[in-house]
């Protein structure tokens, strides 16, 4: 497997990729740099936003996302990026000191985003995380928040199940990757341990056209592919030592993109790179976040 980087940059902690197949387009960010990212045919473009940004996800309406301690603001594509024109969408979390972390899109549509407390100093040093305060929350097209869950430590993953029984959530403090059943409303049921031990600590996921979930595994430098029973099917070992997250995309969705940190000593050879792989299975898509256009004009074509 020829592992390659997407870019010669490195990132402190990439994290968050998208894959927006309308634009053959990869979303993703730097949360510690403060960087959304967008790379397609053009090049790579690097919007600041001077604060920890934690998703970066394109809209039906033509702009994107993203997750700042202060809410989800809308981004304007356009605008400079230097100067990224934002607009407040929805405030989310009341916990003064939490962070947006993990977020994902339903196949609705709807944005599911994680908190956590902040773990990141004005320089960008790491702080331990050492209360549960984080939840997951639910954001709709008008920008209304459901409150799912709560006292989370550090939420990551969030992908459904092929059959849409399931939504597979992890807590990286806790070290563990969890199956949530679905209610026929949406909501979340009964949740269950669900994935085994493996090297490092479960991080972000990508679901693959046959159910199987491949989860990257900080400080494990590898990435784990777990059976939909929740047994390791794979072990694809990977030129970073803290993968963070993973998702399918190009043209037929067979392309595997990979972020990864920088650690303080730094071990592998793409440490805090984006890099990719073709995979001998193709992924699932990903889904933009659901707008509601405004009253009398049409919702535009995707772009």
């Amino acid at each position: 497997m020829q592992w390659q980087p997407v870019s010669p940059d490195r990132f402190l902690l990439a994290e968050g990729p998208f894959w927006d197949a309308p634009a053959q387009a990869l979303y993703f960010v730097d949360i510690a740099g403060q960087l959304a990212c967008r790379l397609d045919a053009s090049g790579l473009r690097r919007w600041a936003l001077h604060a920890p940004v934690s998703a970066f996800i394109p809209t039906t309406a033509g702009d994107a996302l993203v997750t700042l301690p202060s809410g989800v603001h809308r981004l304007d594509l356009a605008s400079s990026t230097d100067q990224p024109a934002l607009q407040l969408f929805s405030k989310v979390d009341p916990v003064s000191g939490n962070r947006p972390n993990e977020a994902r899109c339903d196949r609705t549509g709807r944005l599911w985003l994680g908190t956590m407390q902040n773990n990141l100093g004005p320089a960008a040093e790491d702080i331990p995380v050492t209360h549960d305060s984080g939840s997951l929350f639910r954001v709709d097209a008008s920008g209304g928040v459901t409150t799912v869950l709560e006292r989370l430590g550090i939420p990551n993953t969030l992908e459904w199940s092929a059959d849409g029984r399931f939504l597979y959530h992890a807590d990286s403090k806790a070290g563990q990757l969890y199956r949530y059943h679905l209610t026929p409303d949406g909501a979340l049921g009964e949740r269950e341990p669900w994935a085994a031990d493996g090297p490092g600590t479960p991080d972000g996921s990508a679901l693959d056209s046959e159910g199987y979930l491949w989860n990257a595994r900080w400080g494990g430098g590898c990435l784990l592919r777990f059976d939909p029973d929740g047994r390791i099917d794979r072990r694809v070992e990977l030129p970073a030592s803290h993968p963070t997250s993973c998702v399918f995309g190009g043209p037929d969705l067979r392309t595997l993109y990979v972020t990864s940190a920088m650690p303080a000593q730094g071990r592998a050879p793409m440490d805090g790179a984006v890099f990719s792989a073709v995979m001998d299975v193709a992924g699932t898509a990903c889904t933009r976040f659901t707008m509601n256009p405004l009253p009398g004009n049409p919702a535009p074509v995707a772009k």
